[in-house]
C-alpha cells in the first residue's frame, strides 16, 4: 500500500525559533512522518533564514504562487489525500482550488488560534467595550470552518466558544494542544537551581500584536513597581523581529532590557527566575509558558495569559489580572524558594498530564484515517459547509481569476 500523501499549505515558511505557530507547526508535520505520511510543504511567502529547514527529513518543499493557475496543475500532479491549510486566511486564498482539483481530499483546517476572538478582545480593550465576539473576522473564520472537514483547535476556551456561541457542530472541530515530550526525573535533575537563577524574563514575537502590548503593560504598569520592590532585579525582554518602537524602550538605568531575538528560547529562559508575562488580550494557548514550564521556570501572568493552559490543575507560579496584586505575587515568588519550587513542580504536573504528546498522536490519526473512510456521509451531515463551498467556489474563484488575469 502506498503512503498517504498530504499536503500542507503554510501562511509563511514555519519558523519554530521565532513563533509557538512555528513550533506548532512542525509538531504536526512529525506526527505525520512518524506515521508514514508523504508530506509536500507549500508556501507562497518568501523564506528567512530563521525558517524551518526540511532538508533534514522526508518533506518535500515546494514553492507556489497566489492567484495562479500554476497552483492548479501542481494539485492535479499531486493529488493529495490530506490538504491542511495553514489558518483560515490560506484556506480562503487556495480552499476553492482544493475542491475543484482534489474534491475527495480530506481538507483540515489549523486554526493556530482563533483570530476572530483574539482581535475581539483586543477591540474591547481599546473601546473599553463588551466583548463582540460576531465581527467580520469570525464570519470569515467560520464560513473557514464549515468548508473543511475538521479544524484543530489548540484550546479547550476555543472549543467552548465555537460550540455554544457560534453554534458549530461538534464534528466539525477537534482537540488538540501542543504536543510535548514528557519532563523526566533526568530533565528536572538538570534544570539549573534556584541560587543559580536571577532576574526576570519576557519573551514573544513581535509581530504577534499581543506580545507588544504586554511590553507595554511592563514598561508602563508592572516593572515601575517590582523595581521598587525587588531594585537590583533586571527585566530581560526578548522576542523575534522587535521594531524600533519596541528596541527604543530599552533602559539600562531602569534595568529594563531589550535583547532581542534569542537564539533558543528555552536555554534563556532556564537561566531566570520568572517568566513574566502579563497578557492583556490573545487567544489559544502560548508557547511561551510550555516553553517555561520544559525548563521549570515559574510564570507570572494574567488570567487571559493562562487560559485554557492548565485545566483543573495549580498553575506553575501566579494568575492576577490586579496590576499591584500581580506585582505583589511576582515579586513574593521571587524571593521564597519553597513556593518557587512548588510552581516549579505544578509545572511538570501541567505538562506530563495535559501536554504529552503520547496521549494525541496516535488517536488524532486514527481519527482521521476514519473521517477520511467515511468522507461523503461526514460531508453529507455539514450541509451548511457544503452550501458555502458552492456559493464561496464562486466568489472566491472569480475574483481569484479575476487577478490573475490582470497580472498577465
Amino acid at each position: 500500500m502506498s503512503a498517504k500523501k498530504l499536503l500542507i499549505i503554510g501562511l509563511v515558511w514555519p519558523e519554530p525559533r521565532s513563533s509557538a505557530a512555528g513550533t506548532r507547526m512542525i509538531q504536526l508535520v512529525d506526527v505525520f512522518l512518524v506515521k508514514g505520511y508523504q508530506i509536500t510543504f507549500a508556501s507562497a511567502a518568501s523564506k528567512s533564514e530563521f525558517s524551518y529547514d526540511f532538508s533534514k527529513t522526508r518533506v518535500v518543499e515546494q514553492e507556489i504562487r497566489l492567484n495562479d493557475e500554476s497552483f492548479n496543475t501542481f494539485l492535479k500532479e499531486l493529488m493529495p489525500d490530506l490538504v491542511i491549510f495553514d489558518r483560515f486566511m490560506i484556506e480562503e486564498q487556495y480552499g476553492w482550488r482544493v475542491q475543484q482539483e482534489c474534491p475527495n481530499a480530506l481538507k483540515i483546517l489549523d486554526t493556530e488560534d482563533l483570530h476572530s476572538l483574539r482581535s475581539a478582545r483586543q477591540q474591547s480593550g481599546k473601546k473599553k467595550q463588551a466583548i463582540d465576539l460576531f465581527s467580520d473576522t469570525a464570519k470569515r473564520e467560520m464560513a473557514s470552518i464549515l468548508r473543511c472537514d475538521l479544524s484543530l483547535i489548540i484550546s479547550e476556551v476555543e472549543m467552548e466558544i465555537l460550540k455554544v456561541q457560534f453554534k458549530i457542530d461538534p464534528s466539525l472541530i477537534y482537540y488538540l494542544p501542543f504536543l510535548e515530550n514528557e519532563i523526566t526525573p533526568q530533565n528536572i535533575e538538570n534544570w539549573v537551581p534556584y541560587e543559580d537563577r536571577a532576574d526576570f524574563v519576557f519573551i514573544g514575537n513581535f509581530l504577534h500584536e499581543p506580545n507588544w502590548d504586554t511590553v507595554q503593560v511592563l514598561k508602563t504598569k508592572i516593572w515601575p513597581l517590582l523595581r521598587k520592590k525587588l531594585p537590583n532585579a533586571v527585566l530581560n525582554i526578548y522576542g523575534a523581529y522587535p521594531s524600533q518602537k519596541v528596541l527604543q524602550l530599552n533602559n539600562e538605568n531602569e534595568k529594563f532590557l531589550i535583547k532581542g531575538r534569542a537564539a533558543d528560547s528555552r536555554e534563556i529562559i532556564s537561566k531566570h527566575r520568572i517568566l513574566l508575562a502579563p497578557i492583556q488580550f490573545g487567544a489559544g494557548v502560548k508557547g511561551k509558558f510550555i516553553d517555561a514550564m520544559q525548563v521549570g521556570t515559574p510564570s507570572a501572568t494574567t488570567s487571559v495569559g493562562a487560559e485554557a493552559m492548565r485545566g483543573e490543575l495549580v498553575w506553575n507560579g501566579s494568575i492576577e489580572d490586579d496590576p499591584e496584586l500581580f506585582v505583589e505575587k511576582a515579586a513574593k515568588l521571587y524571593q521564597d524558594k519553597n513556593a518557587w519550587q512548588t510552581a516549579q513542580q505544578n509545572g511538570v504536573k501541567i505538562i506530563n498530564e495535559r501536554y504529552a504528546t503520547k496521549y494525541y498522536t496516535g488517536k488524532f490519526i486514527k481519527d482521521i484515517e476514519k473521517l477520511a473512510s467515511n468522507l461523503s456521509i461526514h460531508r453529507q451531515n455539514n450541509f451548511f459547509g457544503q452550501i458555502l463551498n458552492h456559493h464561496t467556489v464562486q466568489s472566491t474563484k472569480y475574483m481569484s481569476l479575476w487577478i490573475e488575469q490582470k497580472n498577465k
